[in-house]
């Protein structure tokens, strides 16, 4: 499922590898991979494959939930397709509550221990992710778990995660898309090695010194 689902994801472009262009995220980290999954949906082959990976994931490590919850906005469409798959009623989190009407963080109905699994499109530091479980916690539902489309498995997200007692599942993890992007020509074993130390410390990670090609961070300066 995880290789399956890495050459979907390099296919579809959701994830792009360029070591040589590193892309800004929002914290300010330069980043050689840029990841979207919300471009699955547009291809309809992505889209049921992911829905039906996340359904079977769901099944075999929390059971069949009473209510399935997206994390906005990058998964609330695909929450959704998973509990239309699983006939289960459907949720999404806000990232904060609305500073207007009911001021909900928690947005449709959700009755008080019901048994929970949320789906999130990326996990990252895990920060956006934990903050929706806290939410639902908050309003009386039982979080049994998470399931994710991608995780680039850094081990702060990993601390994060066994600190709020939420297990995590995702459909395809950066060992498994690195290792696919290798074996199928999308990059070379020096960009690997490149895209591994970004894994390790990508707050340090300064892109490639464009004179050398070699990599700079700053415990390098």
């Amino acid at each position: 499922m995880k290789r399956k689902t890495a050459g979907y994801l390099l296919q579809s472009k959701a994830i792009i590898l360029d070591p040589a262009k590193p892309f800004t995220w929002a914290s300010g980290w330069l980043s050689p991979i840029y990841c979207d999954n919300r471009v699955t949906l547009s291809f309809p082959e992505i889209r049921d494959h992911i829905k039906g990976a996340f359904r079977d994931s769901i099944l075999e490590h929390y059971g069949k939930p009473g209510l399935i919850a997206g994390v906005a906005t990058g998964a609330i469409a695909q929450g959704a397709l998973v509990a239309d798959l699983m006939e289960l009623p459907f949720i999404y989190v806000r990232g904060s509550a609305k500073g207007h009407g009911r001021q909900n963080q928690v947005e449709g109905r959700m009755e008080p221990g019901r048994k929970v699994v949320v789906v999130e499109d990326l996990v990252s530091t895990g920060g956006s992710s934990l903050r929706a479980v806290e939410a639902i916690r908050k309003a009386g539902g039982v979080v049994t778990g998470m399931v994710s489309v991608f995780t680039y498995g850094f081990p702060v997200a990993g601390e994060a995660f066994r600190k709020a007692g939420v297990q995590l599942v995702a459909l395809c993890d950066y060992h498994t898309l690195i290792g696919m992007a290798v074996e199928t020509g999308y990059i070379s074993s020096a960009d690997a090695e490149i895209l591994e130390q970004w894994r390790r410390d990508p707050s340090a990670w300064k892109g490639l010194n464009p004179s050398s090609g070699s990599v700079t961070s700053t415990s390098d300066i």
